[in-house]
């Protein structure tokens, strides 16, 4: 039998605001506001010798603390989240992840109040 392979996911949260400049004109999203963000990252492989995947608390601490670095802040002001889409955001946590979880499989973030998400396969 081949080895289960498992995935383990934490969450975090953080409020931001932003603003995109490109698309159509007059859509609300050209002024500044601010977002209630849900960001989740999955780590999937085989149970290591201590018989975890990775850590949840090392998993916990590194997505809140890339978290930490956008919360209250504006997110135009980051490299690489000049145009903060969803989609830009998945990729800022994935980069800033997959180096400590090479097992790093997938990225969610989401704005629960607006019902709106992304994910990202890694």
């Amino acid at each position: 039998m081949t080895a289960p392979i498992f995935e383990i996911t934490k969450a975090a949260t953080f409020d931001a605001a932003h603003y995109i400049t490109e698309g159509p004109e007059h859509r609300p999203y050209t002024n500044l506001h601010g977002h209630s963000f849900r960001v989740e990252a999955t780590v999937r492989g085989p149970a290591q010798p201590v018989g975890w995947v990775a850590d949840l608390a090392d998993l916990d601490a590194a997505l809140k603390a890339v978290a930490g670095e956008l919360d209250h802040g504006l997110l135009n002001q980051k490299p690489g989240l000049e145009r903060p889409t969803l989609e830009h955001i998945c990729v800022y946590f994935a980069e800033r992840l997959k180096p400590t979880f090479p097992g790093l499989s997938r990225i969610v973030v989401s704005r629960p109040t607006i019902g709106e998400s992304c994910a990202l396969s890694v």
